[in-house]
Order: structure tokens, then C-alpha cells, then sequence
């Protein structure tokens, strides 16, 4: 079996309470009808959430990541045709509703306001690979 199947698999197995937070209210299409998918293989890597339909990855990230690490690895994937928005571990935690609205401008295709969070947490990076 291919490794990057059985290192989902296992990923799906072993989330965070952060990871299990968001799939409660992205699974089943309880965002606004949107499918995603978790721990989902693209290319060598294996994201966080992705919306196939809308070619949006999401990916969460917890004090064990490095931004220049996040930075290559983000335009990877976006080389191979995905958005990648990325939320802190402590914003989905202290602010769910507002990681959903902002999940659901970008979906929707509307204007990303530059800080849909409280002040002082991280501002939302939009990156595109165009």
C-alpha cells in the first residue's frame, strides 16, 4: 500500500483536540454544504483539510511549526493547483466562529478581510500561486 495512504490513515487515527474541534464542524458537509476531507495526501504531503471542490487546503498549526518550513511548503502545494489558509492552533481553540467565517468568505469567493480575529491573534495569510 502507498506510504502516504497508510500516513493519512494513521494521521486520521491520532488527531489533535484542535484537528477533532474543526472536523466537528466541517464534516458532513455542515459548512454551507462544503465537502471536505481530512489528513488528505496531496503530492508529498499530507494536509490538514482540503476541499477538493474548491481546491482549498487548511491547515492548522501548533507551536511545533516553522514559518519558513509552512512558507516552502505551502508553495508546494499551491504548484499543484490548491489555496492553502492556514489558522493557529490557539485560533481555532479561543475563536471557532471566526475561522468559520473565515473559511466560508474564502469558499464563497468573497473579499478576505485582512484580520477576522481578535486583535493580537495572527493575522489570516491568503496566499496565491498564480
Amino acid at each position: 500500500m502507498d506510504g502516504r495512504i497508510e500516513r493519512a490513515r494513521s494521521l486520521r487515527r491520532d488527531q489533535t483536540e484542535v484537528e477533532k474541534l474543526l472536523w466537528s464542524h466541517l464534516r458532513n458537509r455542515q459548512l454551507d454544504g462544503w465537502k471536505f476531507r481530512r489528513q488528505e495526501p496531496i503530492d508529498r504531503f499530507t494536509v490538514d483539510f482540503l476541499c477538493s471542490d474548491a481546491k482549498l487546503v487548511i491547515e492548522l498549526d501548533g507551536g511545533q511549526h516553522a514559518v519558513e518550513k509552512d512558507a516552502g511548503r505551502t508553495r508546494m502545494i499551491e504548484a499543484c493547483g490548491y489555496l492553502v489558509i492556514r489558522f493557529w492552533n490557539n485560533d481555532v481553540l479561543t475563536n471557532i466562529d471566526g475561522v468559520l467565517l473565515r473559511i466560508l468568505e474564502v469558499l464563497r469567493g468573497g473579499t478576505p478581510h485582512p484580520n477576522p480575529l481578535p486583535d493580537g491573534e495572527r493575522e489570516q495569510k491568503v496566499l496565491r500561486h498564480d
